[in-house]
């Protein structure tokens, strides 16, 4: 029996080959500027494609995530200079008022402390002079001076005590804070006593010596009345 026909078998395939490959080389070139058609790229070529941009996307969003961590650790460091250099400033303004302040207090105190020992002082000599007037060595012959002594005692003791009073809201009850206030250049705790202040320390003043010369005047009649 005869085998079928084939027309492959009588195909010359190298033949082919050759001739295909003449038309190519025989082709003609296309002409500069002429777009040439790529090929679209396969599966595998995607899939690198697609790897390379999601690496590029996750190294990007790494790179954002380091910028936003120093751009918050350079905002903090902002904030707490500004608040470093605003408290400095309120501190220093603070501080040296404060200091002025107490300075001067602290001066105002010492010489109002040192006014107070003076009164003090006063205080202690005219309650010794006081104390010291003993009644029961007066007699008729030197009843006169002694009166006048004592007097006088007691008319410095009371004119320290007014002046004292002037000075020193306290003795009369007050509060040494709810004293006036004073000029300046007054001594501390000074007010003005007023006209009859003024009287009153006039007074004061000239009694002890009017006291003196009537007890004097007093005496020499009594002495010339014994003559």
């Amino acid at each position: 029996m005869t085998a079928p026909y084939d027309d492959a078998e009588f195909i010359d395939r190298d033949f082919q080959a050759s001739k295909a490959a003449a038309a190519a080389a025989t082709a003609p070139l296309p002409a500069p500027g002429t777009p040439v058609k790529a090929r679209p790229p396969t599966r595998q070529e995607l899939e690198v494609q697609l790897n390379s941009t999601q690496q590029q996307i996750d190294e990007l969003r790494r790179l954002q995530d380091q910028l936003e961590r120093e751009r918050a650790g350079i905002e903090e460091t902002r904030r707490r200079r500004a608040e470093f250099e605003t408290g400095r400033g309120e501190v220093l303004e603070d501080l040296t008022r404060g200091i002025g302040l107490l300075e001067k207090a602290e001066f105002e105190a010492r010489r109002e402390a040192e006014q107070m020992s003076r009164t003090l002082d006063g205080f202690r000599q005219s309650l010794e002079a006081v104390r010291a007037i003993r009644e029961d060595s007066w007699t008729e012959a030197n009843l006169a001076s002694e009166l006048t002594a004592a007097l006088t005692a007691v008319e410095n003791a009371r004119m320290e005590w007014n002046s004292a009073r002037l000075k020193w809201t306290l003795l009369d009850g007050g509060k040494p804070e709810g004293k006036a206030d004073v000029d300046a250049g007054s001594p501390a705790g000074w007010q003005d006593p007023g006209f009859w202040g003024w009287c009153r320390m006039g007074l004061a003043v000239t009694l002890p010596l009017a006291l003196v010369g009537l007890a004097g005047v007093i005496l020499l009649a009594v002495l010339l009345g014994r003559q």
